[in-house]
């Protein structure tokens, strides 16, 4: 199997729109009820289809769930973007499935929401896995906000500006990410990259994928809050090789943070977007997570 050109076995995704709090949220789902569940968080600025491989790999042995994140693609707006908020209607999402067995997968955004989601709800999650981000207030935070490659925090935060100017140019202005912070651009394609451009096209989207960012002070806020809170769930740290940072840095700070059972692997070859760069090396490294001793 080799991801650079796609040629895992197709899964049969079944579609549905469920309603929690009023909200209709996009839910995609393969492989067997019967078995555990990995439920897929995606990130910016993409979709649940950036997941869709990974999902492939993983179909014939666990139940694989992902959404649209409120507000992106088919999946309506909520009121607000912090991650503690989101991280209930992912818990309504689960609820509404009524899956027990669940690991969490967030990737950048969605692993800010994954964590938010470990201190919101204590120890219901079976496992957790968090991917290439940093948690907004949990160390080395502050290092990563003055970091001058991570300019688009500090513009995306800005209101009203960034969707004055990027909307209509949304592929263009995402394509920049794909081909700067990904080690192999190439493994994100162009149909990929029209599926995530058009999950932002309405104004209300591209509005949302902003808000993430400018809901930081308060995750901030929230995670300081919860900091205290010892979290016994098993969590693994992804971080792709070519990520700005040290994998040990992250670790630490998780721990000082109350996650007491984590560790980390790095993926290698891979920058910031692994499911797409390093879609064989994500599936291997959660199936072996899945296959550990659980709590």
């Amino acid at each position: 199997m080799n991801s650079s050109d796609n040629t895992m076995n197709p899964a049969v995704f079944l579609h549905r729109q469920l309603t929690v709090d009023g909200v209709f949220l996009h839910v995609i789902s393969a492989g067997r009820p019967d078995k555990p569940a990995l439920f897929f968080l995606h990130g910016f600025p993409e979709n649940w289809q950036a997941f869709e491989a990974v999902m492939s790999g993983l179909c014939n042995d666990f139940h694989v769930i992902a959404m649209d994140l409120p507000g992106i693609g088919k999946s309506g707006k909520i009121a607000s973007s912090d991650k503690r908020t989101i991280a209930g209607y992912v818990k309504g999402v689960i609820n509404a499935l009524e899956i027990t067995d669940v690991t969490l997968v967030g990737q950048d955004v969605g692993g800010m929401i994954t964590y938010a989601y470990l201190k919101s709800f204590p120890n219901e999650l079976s496992k957790a896995v968090i991917m290439n981000v940093g948690i907004p207030g949990v160390d080395p935070w502050p290092q990563i906000k003055q970091n001058p490659r991570i300019w688009h925090f500090q513009f995306h935060n800005i209101p009203d500006l960034p969707e004055a100017l990027v909307s209509g140019k949304q592929r263009t202005y995402f394509d920049y990410f794909y081909n700067t912070i990904a080690a192999k651009p190439d493994r994100i394609s162009d149909n990929a990259r029209d599926a995530f451009a058009e999950a932002y096209t309405s104004a209300d989207a591209l509005h949302t994928g902003f808000e993430w960012y400018r809901t930081f002070e308060q995750d901030e806020k929230d995670n300081v809050i919860t900091r205290e809170n010892q979290i016994q769930t098993p969590v693994l740290y992804l971080r792709g090789e070519k990520e700005y940072g040290k994998l040990d840095l992250y670790l630490d700070g998780f721990r000082a943070s109350g996650l007491v059972n984590v560790q980390g692997q790095i993926i290698p070859g891979s920058g910031h977007y692994a499911p797409e760069e390093a879609t064989d090396e994500v599936v291997t490294f959660l199936k072996e997570f899945m296959t550990e001793t659980k709590k």
